[in-house]
Parts: C-alpha cells; sequence; structure tokens
C-alpha cells in the first residue's frame, strides 16, 4: 500500500462529503489499489457517519461513541493503516486532483523527507501563511504574541513563526507543517512515535513536526500543489472554548520542550503571555457580545432623555417639566424593552442587520405604547415623545450599526443580503436546480446570474465586476476539484465568497466571513 488518507471529522458533514468526493477524483492513484483511506468520526450528530456509510463505501469508517481528540482520533487509524506514507487531512479541504500523486511523487525523491505540508488558500482564493511555519521558541512566540510577527510579515526575525521570508511560491525545507495538510513517512512515525495525545486539539501538529526534526528528517513545504482549505470550519473558532483549548496546548508545547535550564525564565514569561493573550481574547469575545446592547440601552436612554427636556423646554417652556420618575423609571423601561425586543428580532446575531434593528426598535415601541395604555394613569405620558422617541433611537441604532461595521468590520460585518447578487457556474440544468434553491431562500430571480463552465476562466471577474457579484456557486457536477481551484484562486482580493453544491445537494459548502 502506498498512501493511507486519515481524515478526523466532528460534524461537519458538509465539508467531509466535498472532501471525499475531491479525493475520489484524485488521479494519479488508483482508488482501493494504492491508497485507502480513513474517517474517524468523534461523535457527530449530524449525519456525517450516515453519509460516509451510503456515498463513500470504500472508506474505512470509524464511528467512536465519544470525542477522544484530534490526536487521539489520528492515532486510531495510524495503527490500522497500511501505507508506505500516512496523510492527515482536515475535512474542511479540497485537493486538486493530482495532489496526492505530486506530494508521493516528492517523498519518493527526497529520502530525507520526514513530513510534507502544501500551499493553502482559503475559499476567497487568499494564502494562508500558515502552510509554513517556524518552530515557536520563546523569542518566536513572544513576537507572535505581542503582535511584531503581524507588523513586519517578511522578516526573517519577527515574522519567524509563519517564516515569512520564505517565498510562498517556491519549495523549502520549514520547521513545522500544517496538521490540515500533512503528509508523513510512516518510517518517521515507527521511530519517532504517534501524535501525542496530551492535546486535545491544537498544537499536536506542531509537536510532531519538531519530533520529526529531533528524529534527523527534514519538514518540506511543496507549493507545486494547492488545495483549498476552509479555515476554521471543522474547529468553530468563533468559540469561546476554543481559546482556551489553542493556548493551553501552546503552553504544553513550551513547557514540553522550552522549559528547563535557560529556558526556565523564558518558559515561564511565554506562559505568562499566552495566558494574557487568552484573557485579552476571552475578553474581546465578551465586549462583543454586550457591545450592541449596552450600547443600543445608553443610546436610548441618552436621546430619550435630551428629548424630553429639549420638548418640555420647547412646549411647556420648563425643562424639567417631567418629573423624575419619567426620566429616572419610564424612560429606563423604554430603553429595556427596545434592547429586549432585539434581542427578540435576532438583532444581536451576526451578520449585523439593519432590518432586524428596525423590527426590534418598532416593537418595542409598540410594546411600550400597550404598557402604557394599561397602566394607571400616573404612568401615562406623552404619546408623541413615545413616538418621536422610538423613531429617534432608531435612526441612532442604525447609524451607530453602520459605524461599528466600517470601524470593526471582521467583528460586525453588515448584512446586505437584499443587494447581494449571486453567480452559479454550471451547466444549464444545475443553474436552474441551484436557481431554485437559492430563490427558495429568498433570493430575487433578479439577483441570480448564470455562467457556463466553458466560460468561466475568461469571463469571471467581468461577471463579478458588471453584475455586482457577492457570491459565486460552483457546481461540482459540472466543474471538477482541479478546475474549482483555478477559479477560486481568481477571487482573490476581489472579496467575493466561493461556494460548491454538490450534484445531489442542496447544501452549498465554503467559505464564511
Amino acid at each position: 500500500m502506498l498512501l493511507s488518507v486519515i481524515i478526523v471529522n466532528y460534524n461537519v458533514e458538509s465539508f467531509l462529503d466535498q472532501c471525499l468526493s475531491s479525493l475520489k477524483q484524485s488521479k494519479g492513484l488508483l482508488l482501493g489499489k494504492d491508497f485507502e483511506v480513513f474517517v474517524v468520526d468523534n461523535h457527530s450528530v449530524d449525519g456525517s457517519v450516515e453519509m460516509v456509510r451510503s456515498k463513500y463505501p470504500w472508506v474505512r469508517l470509524i464511528a467512536n461513541p465519544d470525542n477522544p481528540g484530534f490526536a487521539k482520533a489520528n492515532n486510531q487509524a495510524i495503527r490500522l493503516s497500511q501505507g508506505k506514507y500516512v496523510l492527515l487531512l482536515n475535512p474542511d479541504t479540497l485537493v486538486e486532483n493530482d495532489t496526492l500523486e505530486n506530494c508521493v511523487r516528492f517523498m519518493e525523491e527526497h529520502p530525507d523527507a520526514g513530513g510534507l505540508g502544501v500551499k493553502m488558500l482559503d475559499g476567497q482564493g487568499r494564502y494562508l501563511k500558515e502552510s509554513k511555519r517556524g518552530l515557536p521558541t520563546p523569542s518566536t512566540a513572544f513576537y507572535k504574541i505581542t503582535g511584531l510577527c503581524r507588523l513586519f510579515p517578511r522578516s526573517k526575525r519577527f515574522a519567524a513563526y509563519y517564516m515569512g521570508h520564505l517565498d510562498p511560491d517556491t519549495p523549502h525545507p520549514v520547521e513545522i507543517l500544517s496538521g490540515a495538510f500533512m503528509m508523513l513517512r510512516k518510517e518517521a512515525l515507527d521511530k519517532i512515535g504517534l501524535l501525542d495525545e496530551t492535546y486535545f486539539m491544537y498544537g499536536e501538529d506542531i509537536d510532531l513536526s519538531y519530533r520529526l526534526l529531533e528524529g534527523g528528517y527534514r519538514n518540506y513545504y511543496f507549493p507545486k500543489t494547492r488545495i483549498i482549505h476552509y479555515k476554521g470550519e471543522s474547529t468553530k473558532k468563533g468559540s469561546l472554548n476554543y481559546v482556551m483549548v489553542f493556548y493551553k496546548a501552546m503552553e504544553i508545547f513550551t513547557r514540553k520542550y522550552f522549559s528547563k535550564g535557560r529556558y526556565r525564565i523564558y518558559f515561564q514569561f511565554i506562559r505568562l503571555a499566552i495566558w494574557l493573550r487568552a484573557s485579552l481574547s476571552l475578553l474581546a469575545r465578551l465586549v462583543k457580545a454586550v457591545l450592541l446592547p449596552v450600547s443600543d440601552f445608553f443610546i436610548s436612554y441618552g436621546l430619550l432623555l435630551l428629548l424630553s427636556r429639549a420638548w418640555a423646554a420647547s412646549f411647556f417652556h420648563n425643562p424639567h417639566y417631567y418629573p423624575d420618575v419619567y426620566r429616572n423609571v419610564v424612560l429606563p423601561v423604554f430603553s429595556v424593552l427596545f434592547v429586549a425586543a432585539c434581542f427578540a428580532w435576532g438583532a444581536y446575531r451576526s451578520p449585523v442587520s439593519l432590518k432586524r434593528t428596525a423590527a426590534g426598535f418598532l416593537s418595542g415601541m409598540a410594546g411600550f405604547l400597550i404598557l402604557s395604555a394599561l397602566s394607571g394613569p400616573q404612568w401615562q405620558f406623552s404619546r408623541f415623545m413615545a413616538v418621536a422617541g422610538g423613531i429617534l433611537c432608531l435612526c441612532a441604532a442604525c447609524l451607530s450599526r453602520l459605524l461599528y461595521s466600517k470601524l470593526f468590520r471582521k467583528s460586525f460585518p453588515l448584512s446586505l443580503r437584499k443587494s447581494k447578487h449571486y453567480l452559479v457556474v454550471g451547466s444549464l440544468p444545475e443553474y436552474q436546480r441551484v436557481g431554485e434553491i437559492l430563490q427558495a431562500e429568498g433570493i430575487p430571480a433578479g439577483h441570480i446570474f448564470h455562467l457556463q463552465p466553458r466560460d468561466a476562466l475568461n469571463a469571471l471577474k467581468e461577471q463579478i465586476l458588471v453584475n455586482r457579484i457577492g457570491e459565486v456557486v460552483f457546481c461540482s457536477r459540472d466543474l471538477n476539484f482541479d478546475q474549482i481551484l483555478l477559479l477560486v484562486s481568481l477571487l482573490r482580493k476581489t472579496g467575493v465568497e466561493s461556494k460548491i453544491i454538490p450534484a445531489d445537494s442542496r447544501t452549498r459548502v465554503g467559505y464564511k466571513f
């Protein structure tokens, strides 16, 4: 057996489906003869196991009754594998037709190679710098944690974590490979050992890469073939738990290799820096979660207070006409109703929606008027103030969201679904099928455009520009994954999303902001 491909899956059925489909299309290596494919499922509840059994019976499936972690799941399959080479592959990846063949050939031609990584692109065709990485020594980790790595992305010293001084289009020996695509020599694994199961998730690829170097092997970065890696989709990086797991993995690695001798002081410093960074990340996520509702409350209360005084001064010639109970009880309750209604309408979900915001504020205003009508006379004040105040607060809330979206686009992306246009790249029957799916999601037919596969290479960018395309949907019935990868690479710097839809599916799989 020449190659064993191992995929660890956890609740990403659609991505796994596409990944296995791309492996099935791989040329050069005959399916079932020269390579085997393992899928180790860590107790998914999204139908992944049933999908693999029904659509890919040639896959060797290991269905775990619980989630033992990434490292342990990979080791389960490695122990059963029979290949000369082992490929650890994320489920949220797509490989070119000749990726496996080219990588195996490179390993055969370089007997000193213990591991091999490839050039990775995200779903918008952008190069992923974690395709090649340096060893996270105390100094390298310090530059990464403090942000110097980002400030000097091509510096050999400050950008050592991503080896930014090396050309991403040229093969190089590197120190650390990405676990998203990591081809390993089985002989080397027999010598240095399998993945360290101390790591639950994250860090095990760094640990294994380092042990390969210590074992006398070299790790190579090989950009002559590419894969798409929908970074983060299989790991849910938006969760608070991710932050703690990732930085805990970094601490394990630092303690394991850099806590002795002259590294002891560095280790303590790096440990403090790691947990400080983790705390700041958690704090940033907390701030993001509460910023909109808190700002809605205070902006609304402040505007209502100013409006009440201005109206009283203008109409009653007394800025303090309204009693203290109005200012200190009624107006805060009005503001709380706005926030509660926005929660009910989903106005605090991402992406930010002005439509849901408007629904929330108008519902809050209606609720306040109803509550006032049902209360006693002592709680009934100017209805004009309620209506005018509600409209004013709604305008302020919309303006604040536009400002947040402008200043912090990644944290507060603005929903533009109504104006978003779609381009379906596929045959006419697939265009009609996908069009029906999009229309069922509420997309107007006039916002869905069509491009034949034969014209895609020359006309894709023009179609995006002319028709203001926001999302390109590639039909895998009509395009092989080599063609899709080539077209995705053309989307770089356009800001356009790419999705792929299988022939027998209603689910679009791809990059998400």
